[in-house]
């Protein structure tokens, strides 16, 4: 007993962690955080799980999961065990030795940062902070922002970061709908503000997933992510102006880009689309943007790319627009389906989804809009709010023209072609049929 009365907070927390009785917490349920709590749970840590909406907390406590890349018999499994549990209470901090933040941090109007999501679960984590936690944030956010804005605040309690609490940066990798790919095989990327801040966050990471890389600090854990996304942004940028151009000069970008892919080394194959949507790609841009130019740097490479894919869901219309001049048909009044509302194929996240701009652009021209999407029966996002509808051969030949914004691999794409007057397909989804009613971008 009297050398456990001596211990360090330090060596008490990699203690604890390495002998699986750390209690965790983890705050945010969503894509992110349920993942995340479950696999912490099954590998036998105690997990509280917070979330403000009591509706998602009500569904974890029965085992019910609402998140795509959970099963319900996974969550069911460590809920029914005593692992996992959820609350809207954040008084169960007390009792954790490790504290997630797996929150959104969206943009403002503006395209600044609005990382108040973060800030109310800081408050609430200072609120019940307690001598030898480890806090980590995963959600996505600026460079800075752990050291500048989480430091002060977790330090204004009188603890000393590094020495009576330990502070962290891992961002999430998560990719909605990729069974090779999960929370558990992904390498999980650490940055503390201490040495012992590292090592004990490594420590909690490696309990859990398979491979973790540190790095020296928050701040570069932070940039990991946002290069990342941007990278993708960039060449999906720059393959949609591929796109743009190859239709002006009358080439078949897709077989461009096929035969492009055979080369195998210097070229990563990246597609056009209509848009960019989910809760990453969109948005991380933005934020590294932004924090640049707070650092008087002009990022005009990114923001180049933003433009052309932010114009799209315009191009895209102007495609369905083409298709409906071929029979003589004005958009104004026309009757138009949507095929997949969803931001990628075979996901039911609608989150800044290409098909709502392509909606929008199309009912401000007249254009009377539907959407069928196997994955999602309700599109309720700002001034949209629309009801799926279910396609047959006889629905789909009462519409003008469809589009295929998300490929989704249970549409019948056959009875599509067969039933459809035309298609815009934004995704080469129909790349095996052929025909004048179907127009690619």
């Amino acid at each position: 007993m009297a050398k456990r009365q001596k211990e360090s907070l330090f060596a008490r927390l990699k203690r604890r962690i390495k002998d699986g009785d750390a209690v965790l917490s983890v705050i945010g349920l969503g894509y992110v955080g349920l993942p995340l709590a479950v696999e912490m749970a099954k590998v036998g840590f105690r997990v509280h799980g917070i979330d403000v909406n009591p509706k998602k907390v009500s569904m974890v406590n029965k085992g019910k999961s609402y998140i795509q890349d959970v099963s319900s018999e996974n969550l069911r499994s460590v809920v029914r065990s005593g692992k996992l549990s959820a609350t809207t209470d954040f008084s169960v901090l007390r009792k954790c030795d490790a504290i997630d933040i797996c929150v959104p941090t969206p943009l403002r109007k503006t395209k600044d940062p609005d990382i108040s999501f973060v800030i109310d679960a800081l408050e609430q984590i200072v609120r019940y902070l307690k001598p030898g936690q480890l806090v980590m944030l995963e959600s996505t956010t600026y460079p800075g922002t752990t050291v500048e804005v989480m430091l002060p605040m977790l330090e204004s309690t009188g603890l000393k970061v590094g020495k009576d609490l330990f502070l962290g940066f891992s961002p999430e990798r998560v990719d909605p709908g990729n069974e090779k790919f999960t929370t558990k095989n992904i390498p999980k990327v650490v940055g503390g503000v201490t040495d012992n801040c590292t090592r004990l966050a490594c420590d909690l990471y490696r309990a859990i997933i398979e491979s973790v890389v540190p790095v020296s600090s928050p701040t570069v854990a932070e940039m990991v992510k946002l290069l990342e996304n941007t990278f993708r942004s960039v060449n999906i940028g720059l393959v949609n102006e591929m796109c743009l151009m190859c239709n002006r000069m009358d080439i078949d970008v897709w077989e461009v880009i096929e035969a492009a892919a055979s080369k195998p080394f210097g070229y990563l194959k990246f597609l056009p689309g209509p848009g960019l949507g989910g809760h990453c790609i969109p948005i991380d841009p933005f934020y590294l943007s932004w924090k640049a130019k707070m650092a008087g740097f002009e990022p005009r490479f990114i923001e180049l790319a933003g433009q052309i894919n932010s114009s799209m869901p315009d191009y895209v219309v102007t495609r369905v627009n083409d298709a409906l001049n071929d029979s003589r048909k004005s958009i104004k009044g026309a009757k138009i389906l949507i095929l997949g509302v969803a931001y990628k194929r075979d996901v039911n996240d609608t989150r800044e989804s290409p098909a709502v701009d392509i909606i929008r652009i199309l009912e401000t021209k007249g254009a009377k809009v539907s959407f069928a999407d196997p994955l999602v029966d309700r599109l309720k996002v700002d001034d949209i709010d629309m009801r799926g509808i279910k396609i047959t051969p006889s629905k789909l030949k009462s519409y003008d023209c469809a589009v295929v914004v998300a490929d989704h691999t249970d549409f019948d794409y056959g009875m599509i072609v067969r039933n459809s007057r035309a298609i815009v397909d934004t995704r080469n989804a129909l790349s095996k049929y052929k025909g004048r009613k179907i127009r690619r971008i």
